[in-house]
């Protein structure tokens, strides 16, 4: 599965992390690979639970679609621990893939979604009042286990109820948040962060269709399908992705990417959804140039860790 060739003319050698069931890459991280080539660096796709990978063998090891740790958070967290030369860094991989993350962004100022959190265990009833929220494992990748629900429904109440008690009998923590109803007309908007000589660089956004129709009634793949189309940030959103950045523990100049997820709230300003800094897609087939910003990016770490 994995090549593990050295390479005769001394380049610099990638690993791009996948999973399993993606093993030739997602199509849109494959657009870096030419890039890259040209470059001189040699890159090739290694599954991230693969026995045989030799983490070592690589000049840098860049996480991308391990999309199948989300029920298996601690032995990826200790996986990330374990590799040398990864980006993004092990510490900012156990910090960004438990959402309780937005709390202490939140905390520092950053406007993010109002979000409650009901540990495992925990008895939980739907607000008193009406409205549709939103409900989703702390852990999660793909958008899976997540659901919208309209507590005016009795049935979607029951339906919130189960929901939370599968995961809590999962031992997941669930999080609870009101669904902005923004989302149904502007989207949700990806602005996309890649690293320059200077630290992390505004590279491109792009616009996320609606995507929760309903209850959660279980699994159904690796992802939800996406309604993705290029779209330009506006300088409100790039004021709030520059201070979630800036809020990033150990700073945001150690980071090879950053996908700042916001949707307008109630009252039009962007609020941060989810800050992406461990396997995001990059959507850089949505943007000219950006397959080349990426395949720039990675050459700058590799020129830092020379």
């Amino acid at each position: 599965m994995t090549n593990h060739h050295q390479s005769t003319r001394g380049e610099p050698r990638v690993a791009l992390v996948t999973c399993t069931e993606l093993v030739d890459l997602d199509p849109d991280d494959r657009l870096v690979l030419d890039p890259l080539t040209a470059r001189g660096i040699a890159a090739e796709a290694v599954v991230w639970d693969d026995p045989d990978a030799d983490w070592s063998s690589y000049d840098l090891v860049v996480l991308r679609s391990p999309w199948d740790y989300a029920l298996r958070r601690d032995e990826f967290v200790a996986w990330a621990a374990s590799v040398p030369a990864l980006v993004n860094p092990a510490d900012v991989v156990r910090w960004n893939t438990d959402k309780r993350y937005l709390a202490e962004l939140s905390a520092a100022g950053v406007p993010t979604v109002p979000t409650s959190w009901v540990e495992p265990g925990e008895t939980w009833s739907p607000p008193a009042e009406t409205g549709e929220y939103v409900l989703k494992p702390s852990v999660s990748a793909g958008s899976q286990d997540t659901g919208r629900y309209d507590l005016a429904d009795p049935e979607h109440r029951d339906l919130a109820r189960a929901h939370v008690r599968r995961l809590s009998t999962a031992g997941r923590t669930t999080m609870v948040q009101p669904y902005l109803s923004a989302v149904d007309s502007e989207g949700e908007t990806a602005l996309l962060f890649l690293a320059g000589p200077d630290g992390l660089a505004y590279s491109h956004a792009i616009r996320k269709g609606p995507m929760l129709t309903g209850p959660d009634l279980g699994p159904d793949g690796l992802y939800k399908a996406e309604e993705i189309s290029s779209r330009a940030a506006r300088p409100e959103q790039l004021a709030v992705a520059e201070r979630t950045l800036a809020a990033v523990p150990g700073g945001p100049r150690r980071l090879l990417y950053a996908r700042v997820d916001l949707i307008p709230g109630p009252d039009g300003d962007p609020v941060l959804v989810e800050l992406e800094l461990t396997e995001p897609s990059l959507f850089i087939g949505y943007a000219d140039g950006a397959p080349d910003r990426l395949a720039a990016a990675i050459a700058t770490h590799l020129t830092r860790r020379a």
